[in-house]
């Protein structure tokens, strides 16, 4: 079984074009509401994006996926804009849409929410929607930015800074992971947004990795994108820097191994030094298909994204390892009940 836990919804122009009302009017228009058929759904599930890529349902069938965790597509979510209320509407116009597709095919998708987090905002309004997602949706988790302003200028809190308390608190009681995205970036020219995600996944793990979080919320499952950003690659500079404390599990090594990662990266030699350096447990297959790796590699004739063939190819992972990497490790930190029923009933069947 191959499960994806990086994956983006894909929608019909109505969802967007709800959005750009948004903006233009500012909320000054009322919330409205986006009406989308279900034909309309599997319309957009079915076709062709830019690039001439395939639809996301037969791209699914191209890299052989079995289920993919959808969630929004982070750059579309503009936590900076003002006022807060259209970050809301927003949010929960989308959640309702990966809902939808969730209803509609149970056996390829499962819901992972986005939380409103406008910039300058208490924990509110995002605590508020994870307790909808979860308990009224069945959602499985939630994205988590770690820089709502978007790279306009001012500076988030780091991920171990207490104002983030609450929502690890809300994620342990509902026992559902957050999958640290980055969102948007104002700065282009600079750091564009697919930039801008590395980054403050990076940030996000140093945050995380030298504070008390895992101390005072030992149940707390994150999940990082992108492999993790720049950590695995530095991991040496960091762990040098801990040693000072003379304590083994201060060592920054040790700690890092109580996050997971996704497997988004588009390098053989990328992948394996991930799961080098974190372990199979901590790794869960993502590829954030169909998405940026969605394009042929001319070097390994098969698409950037392609990233089983890439694990498939490590010689050093057991048939065990790749299954906890595929789909069991995933089965376990979201909490996949109804997929572990599924898998209990074919392996029966074998």
């Amino acid at each position: 079984m191959i499960i994806d836990c990086h994956s983006h919804v894909s929608a019909p122009a109505k969802l967007w074009a709800y959005k750009a009302g948004l903006l233009a009017s500012r909320g000054s228009h009322g919330r409205g509401g986006v009406n989308i058929s279900d034909e309309e759904m599997m319309e957009a599930l079915n076709t062709g994006m830019a690039g001439g890529r395939l639809g996301h349902l037969p791209y699914m069938d191209h890299l052989h996926h079995d289920m993919h965790l959808i969630s929004p597509r982070p750059y579309q979510m503009m936590h900076s804009e003002k006022p807060a209320k259209i970050v809301q509407w927003l949010h929960e116009e989308v959640n309702n849409v990966i809902h939808q597709q969730v209803q509609m095919l149970p056996d390829h998708f499962i819901g992972v929410g986005g939380l409103p987090q406008p910039s300058g905002e208490n924990l509110d309004m995002p605590l508020a929607e994870l307790d909808r997602m979860v308990n009224e949706l069945g959602f499985k988790g939630c994205l988590l930015n770690p820089d709502p302003y978007e790279n306009t200028g001012p500076k988030m809190h780091p991920m171990g800074h207490k104002y983030w308390y609450p929502l690890y608190e809300k994620l342990c009681e509902l026992d559902v992971p957050a999958h640290i995205h980055g969102v948007g970036s104002h700065a282009v020219e600079r750091e564009p947004y697919t930039l801008h995600f590395i980054n403050e996944e990076t940030t996000a793990v140093f945050g995380l990795v030298n504070s008390k979080v895992f101390d005072d919320f030992p149940d707390l499952k994150i999940v990082v994108s992108h492999g993790g950003g720049a950590i695995p690659y530095q991991l040496g500079r960091f762990e040098a820097g801990s040693l000072k404390y003379g304590e083994e599990g201060k060592r920054f090594s040790t700690r890092l191994r109580k996050l997971y990662f996704d497997t988004t990266l588009y390098t053989q030699d990328a992948i394996e030094l991930l799961i080098k350096t974190v372990g199979a447990d901590q790794c869960l297959l993502g590829s954030e298909c169909p998405g940026t790796g969605s394009v042929d590699n001319p070097d390994t004739g098969r698409k950037h994204d392609d990233v089983v063939g890439y694990i498939n190819a490590i010689d050093f992972l057991s048939d065990e390892d790749r299954d906890k990497i595929f789909y069991k490790n995933a089965m376990r930190v979201f909490n996949l009940t109804d997929v572990k029923e599924r898998d209990k009933s074919a392996a029966a069947a074998q």
